[in-house]
């Protein structure tokens, strides 16, 4: 039944919203956003605890500021992309203004492979859609499988009217699908900055170790194709503004573990950079930093006495090891614990209870990106706060 309306509520949202006008759906989107915010539900309360990583000097009403400025962002982003598929070359086209989109172009212009890989910031949607109408350029990326199956089916098809190839993320069979994509110079584009699974490779961001996806780097390693790091933002204006970073380079020297930890820190340090320009456009409503996870019990008497180290709790991330490639994070599941949660703060606004959007929300691995993510299931939890389990 939970399913049935999930589907339903996103149907609804694809059918109904792409015929308002473009400022009622705006409105729409602030509304709700707003609505959620003062609710202060468990995803905003989780939005606030990781903010305070990313402006660690900002007092109690600076941080409500900015978790509110968040969520109008999210929910921009959902109110676009319910409307993207109505939406004209046009205004596709002048619907995103990238700098330093050279990197992509010069590389494929050389007829090499690229690839692009984002956080979850702004609306890779779009950026995607912008990809393969300005450019005139297609590209691959990958998709979680979602429940009920006819979700799934909505997004995929929602992504493949855009112009992108979507995979199903099935082991480690899309991996060989990119690489080979890859290797004819073709583009691929995934969400990469949050994979708490066992395979994730464990990095630097903002002064505490999280895990990120070793997919990206290893593609790059086995294929040759260029890694650039992308980061997108609003700015108040309706066209989306984003930056191409310079390429990630294969390290000369190391095995292959090294230079995928070194390209992955890369990979964050650039995704850092963006957020902290742009905090306001990080759509992380989940748990990232390993110290928000409760530790792994310990083994029983009898057992296994090595130390396992940090991990997430089962059904976080992927299963597969890096050699399996995982590709992106994978759809988390339960949350790992309470974890350190921002006090709450003076709301500015009676709240009346939020309609809470489905669960299923950006997803883990998407791609489209410049974009890369693909709908729902791994990306942020919806605004009401509950989380994806």
């Amino acid at each position: 039944m939970r399913e049935r309306l999930v589907d339903g509520l996103y149907g609804l949202g694809w059918s109904a919203v792409k015929t308002l006008p473009e400022p009622a759906a705006r409105a729409l989107g602030r509304t709700i956003a707003d609505v959620a915010w003062r609710q202060r539900g468990k995803g905003v309360r989780r939005l606030e605890a990781n903010l305070v990583r990313v402006v660690p000097d900002a007092d109690q009403a600076r941080l409500r500021e900015l978790s509110r400025a968040v969520m109008r962002s999210y929910l921009r982003y959902w109110m676009e992309s319910f409307r993207l598929p109505a939406w004209s070359k046009d205004r596709i086209r002048g619907g995103f203004d990238p700098k330093d989109v050279h990197y992509l172009t010069d590389g494929m212009a050389a007829g090499r492979g690229v690839i692009l890989a984002l956080p979850h910031m702004g609306n890779y949607d779009l950026a995607g859609a912008w990809v393969t109408t300005k450019l005139e350029t297609p590209f691959t990326t990958v998709a979680e499988r979602l429940k009920p199956e006819t979700l799934y089916d909505r997004f995929v098809a929602y992504r493949e009217s855009l112009g992108m190839e979507v995979l199903p993320h099935t082991g480690g069979a899309a991996f060989g699908t990119l690489a080979r994509r890859l290797r004819a110079g073709g583009l691929v584009c995934l969400v990469a900055d949050r994979d708490l699974s066992a395979s994730g490779v464990e990095v630097d961001f903002f002064g505490e170790r999280t895990r990120m996806p070793a997919g990206p780097a290893m593609l790059a390693q086995q294929t040759g194709a260029l890694l650039l790091p992308v980061t997108l933002w609003y700015d108040g204006s309706p066209v989306m503004q984003g930056r191409v970073h310079p390429p990630v380079k294969v390290p000369d020297s190391g095995d292959r573990a090294a230079k995928t930890s070194a390209m992955t820190q890369e990979l964050a340090d650039a995704y850092a950079s963006g957020i902290a320009d742009h905090p306001e456009d990080w759509h992380m409503l989940q748990r990232l930093w390993l110290s928000d996870l409760e530790p792994r019990p310990e083994p029983p008497a009898g057992g296994d006495t090595a130390d396992p180290g940090p991990a997430a709790t089962p059904g976080q991330g992927t299963a597969a090891r890096p050699e399996a490639g995982p590709i992106a994070e994978a759809a988390p599941g339960p949350e790992a614990g309470p974890g350190p949660e921002a006090a709450p703060g003076p709301e500015t606004a009676p709240g009346a209870a939020a309609t809470p959007l489905p669960e299923a929300t950006r997803d883990p691995v998407p791609g489209v990106s410049t974009d890369g993510a693909a709908g729902p299931a791994g990306g942020p939890p919806d605004p009401s706060g509950s989380e994806k389990t």
